[in-house]
């Protein structure tokens, strides 16, 4: 079984990661910030003062951490529901479980592509 990676959810992924690292900065540091300093990297001296940014591993941790979060509540209400709390709808527990499959597959395929990229990398002649 084969499973097509569409690179659209991968920029959606990759577009996610860069939130999360700059909603991890401190307000102030997020005023006018570049897509490459929202990633974590520098474009170089400007000659301005340099504000710290969120590393790469630190942005891939707040990810992963929030995938699994997602699974876990998924799982919770799954738990509630079997348990009979009347609170809890089949359609909830189904939607929290679909947005934990979407989020781990989203993981998923960011990794591959890591792990592909590091692939290139590793093979390049220098």
């Amino acid at each position: 079984m084969s499973i097509g990676i569409n690179t659209s959810q991968i920029d959606a992924m990759v577009s996610q990661l860069r939130s999360v690292a700059a909603r991890a900065a401190a307000p102030s540091q997020v005023t006018d910030t570049s897509p490459l300093q929202a990633a974590g990297m520098s474009a170089g001296a400007t000659g301005a003062a340099a504000t710290p940014s969120v590393s790469f591993a630190d942005a891939l941790k707040n990810s992963i951490d929030q995938v699994n979060k997602v699974q876990n509540d998924a799982q919770q209400l799954g738990n509630r529901f079997i348990q009979g709390d009347d609170k809890i709808s089949l359609s909830d527990v189904m939607i929290s479980t679909q947005k934990a499959n979407i989020s781990l597959q989203a993981s998923v395929q960011v990794r591959n592509k890591l792990v592909a990229a590091y692939n290139d990398i590793m093979n390049m002649q220098v």
